[in-house]
C-alpha cells in the first residue's frame, strides 16, 4: 500500500433542508487499498460517494487526486479522472444484450466487434466470464453484477467504488467477487467498499472509516475488530442481539400445495410445483439468488397473483382464488422487496401509506369514510415503535431514507398483528441496529402466535432467525430443512439447485 494518497477528502460538508448529510468529513484513500465506508442508514455514506463521483457538489471542503485539486462536475468527469462506481441497484436494460448495455454506460464506446472482444478478455482475466451477445434479461443476478463491474473495468479505473455489492450473490459468487477485488487491489487499484455485512468487511478490507450522523467518528483496521465492535462504532451504543422466546407448534397456519404459476413479467420466473407448510410460531426462511422466483412467490402468497383455490390454504380455508384485501382480512399480510412504488406510494404521506394496507384490520374506514385522525394515530404509533427517523406522519414516503422507509413498511405490517406475515428482503440496505430491531420484531410476532415467511438473500439473516430453510432455484422450492447445523457449503449447494442427496453427501 502506498503512503501517497490517491484521493484525499478534507472537511467535506453537504447540507440539505433540515439535515446535514456530511459534516467536516476528512480521510484518505490510497492505491492498493480496500477501504471500507461504514455507517448506519442516514449516516452520510451515499452523499459522500456521490460527491466523489460527481453527482453532488460539496458546500465546503476540498478533494485532491494525486495531490491535485479534484472537483468533478459530473460522473463523466469523475470517470475520465479514473473513478468508477458499481451502484447497489443495477442500471441495465433486460431487452438489450451484454455488449449493448456496457456500451450505453461508456462515454466513448468502441465498435461492437472490438467491444465484444474486450468484454471477453477482461471478463476472463478477472474471473468474471461473460458472453457479450446474451440478453441481460436471461442473466442471473450474479451475472448482471458482472456486467456492471466489467463495464467499469473497461474504463481502467484507479478508484472503484462498490455499494452493497454482495446483496444478490451466493456464497460461492461472493468468493469469486472477492478474488476479483483482491486481484484489482494487487494491480494498484484502490477500492472504496460500502456494505452492511461486517464479516465481509473484516475479510476483505484493509481500512475502515466509520460515519455517524454525517461525521467521521473513527478510522480503524477492521481485521482487528469484531463485527459487533464495528456495528457498535457505527451506532454509538451496545447492540441488542435478537432473541427467540418460543418455539413453533404443530398447528399449520399456511399451506401451499403443488403451486405452478407463470410469471406476469417477460423476464420473470415461473413457479414450478411449489409446496410447503408453515406452522404457528415458526419463521420459515426461503433463500435464493435474485431472479429465481422470489417476487413471484410473494405475489402468489399476497394475492397479487391468484391461483387455484386449493393451491394455497390459510387456517384450513382455501384462499388461492382470493385477492390481497380478502387475504389481509383473514390475517395474511405481505411486505414486498421494492420499497418505493410497491410497498409504499412515493408521493403519499406516511399516514396515507398506513391507510393503504391497514384500512380494514385497523378499522380506519367506516361506511366508506376514512377516519383520518385514527389513520394518523396508527402511522404515529408505527413511527414511534419502530424508531422511524422522520419529522412526522405528514412526510411523503420518498422523503425518507431507504432504511427508515423499510422500518416503516415492516412496522406497518407487524403492527396489524397478522396470523402470517410474508416479507421479502426485510433488512436489505438497512444498518446493523435497524436490522437487529426488525429481526427482533419478527421473532416477537412469532412469540405472540404469528408465523413468518422470510424471503431473503441475506443468508446470515436466515440462519439467525429462521427455524427452517428452503432454497428457491429457477422457480422450484427445495425441501425445507432445520437451520440448526446447516453449513454455508450446504446452503450454497441448495441455492445452486443441488438435490437432497448431493447436500447430504457434502454434509457427510
Amino acid at each position: 500500500m502506498s503512503d501517497q494518497p490517491l484521493l484525499s477528502l478534507k472537511g467535506l460538508t453537504k447540507a440539505y433542508p433540515g439535515v446535514v448529510a456530511n459534516d467536516d468529513v476528512s480521510f484518505d484513500i490510497r492505491p492498493r487499498e480496500v477501504h471500507a465506508l461504514l455507517g448506519e442508514n442516514g449516516a452520510g455514506k451515499s452523499t459522500l460517494v456521490k460527491m466523489i463521483y460527481g453527482l453532488v457538489r460539496p458546500d465546503s471542503g476540498i478533494m485532491a487526486w494525486n495531490g491535485q485539486p479534484y472537483a468533478p462536475d459530473n460522473p463523466a468527469t469523475a470517470r475520465q479522472t479514473g473513478v468508477g462506481m458499481v451502484f447497489q441497484h443495477f442500471s441495465l436494460f433486460d431487452a438489450l444484450d451484454v455488449a449493448e448495455n456496457i456500451a450505453l454506460g461508456m462515454d466513448d464506446p468502441p465498435p461492437r466487434r472490438q467491444l465484444s472482444r474486450s468484454i471477453r478478455e477482461v471478463s476472463q482475466d478477472y474471473g468474471l466470464p461473460l458472453d457479450p451477445g446474451r440478453l441481460v434479461g436471461e442473466l442471473s443476478a450474479g451475472e448482471r453484477q458482472r456486467v456492471e463491474i466489467v463495464r467499469c473495468l473497461l474504463q481502467n479505473p484507479r478508484l472503484l467504488i462498490m455499494d452493497e455489492p454482495t446483496s444478490v450473490l451466493t456464497p460461492q459468487e461472493v468468493d469469486i467477487l472477492f478474488a476479483t477485488l483482491r486481484k484489482l487491489r494487487d494491480e494498484g487499484t484502490a477500492i472504496l467498499y460500502i456494505s452492511h455485512k461486517l464479516e465481509e468487511i473484516r475479510a476483505l478490507c484493509d481500512t475502515a472509516t466509520v460515519l455517524r450522523q454525517g461525521q467521521k467518528v473513527a478510522t480503524c483496521d477492521p481485521r482487528q475488530k469484531s463485527a459487533r465492535e464495528l456495528a457498535e462504532m457505527m451506532v454509538g451504543k451496545t447492540l441488542h442481539q435478537p432473541e427467540r422466546d418460543t418455539s413453533a407448534s404443530d398447528d399449520i397456519v399456511l399451506e401451499m400445495r403443488n403451486l405452478t404459476l407463470r410469471s406476469a413479467h417477460l423476464f420473470g420466473t415461473t413457479l414450478k410445483d411449489v409446496s410447503f407448510a408453515l406452522r404457528r410460531g415458526e419463521v420459515l426462511g426461503i433463500g435464493g439468488v435474485a431472479g429465481n422466483g422470489q417476487d413471484e412467490l410473494l405475489a402468489a402468497l399476497s394475492g397479487e397473483a391468484r391461483s387455484k383455490r386449493d393451491a394455497l390454504r390459510m387456517l384450513g380455508e382455501p384462499v388461492g382464488h382470493l385477492g390481497p384485501n380478502a387475504r389481509r382480512a383473514m390475517g395474511l399480510l405481505a411486505a414486498p422487496e421494492e420499497r418505493l412504488g410497491h410497498a409504499a406510494a412515493p408521493d403519499m404521506s406516511l399516514t396515507e401509506n398506513a391507510l393503504l394496507t391497514a384500512a380494514w384490520r385497523q378499522k380506519l374506514v367506516r361506511n366508506g369514510f376514512v377516519n383520518w385522525p385514527r389513520a394518523q394515530g396508527f402511522a404515529e404509533a408505527v413511527i414511534t415503535r419502530f424508531d422511524v427517523r422522520t419529522p412526522g406522519p405528514h412526510v411523503v414516503a420518498r422523503a425518507l431514507s431507504g432504511g427508515n422507509l423499510q422500518k416503516f413498511v415492516i412496522g406497518r405490517e407487524i403492527s396489524q398483528e397478522p396470523e402470517v406475515l410474508v416479507v421479502n428482503q426485510p433488512t436489505w440496505g438497512v444498518d446493523a441496529s435497524a436490522a437487529a430491531a426488525i429481526r427482533q420484531a419478527l421473532l416477537d410476532l412469532t412469540a405472540r402466535g404469528g408465523a413468518v415467511v422470510l424471503i431473503s438473500q441475506d443468508l446470515d439473516e436466515i440462519m439467525e432467525i429462521a427455524d427452517r430453510f428452503a432454497a428457491l432455484n429457477e422457480g422450484r422450492l427445495g425441501t425445507p430443512r432445520p437451520t440448526r447445523g446447516l453449513t454455508m457449503e450446504e446452503i450454497g449447494l441448495m441455492l445452486g439447485g443441488a438435490g437432497d442427496m448431493e447436500v447430504a453427501h457434502a454434509q457427510a
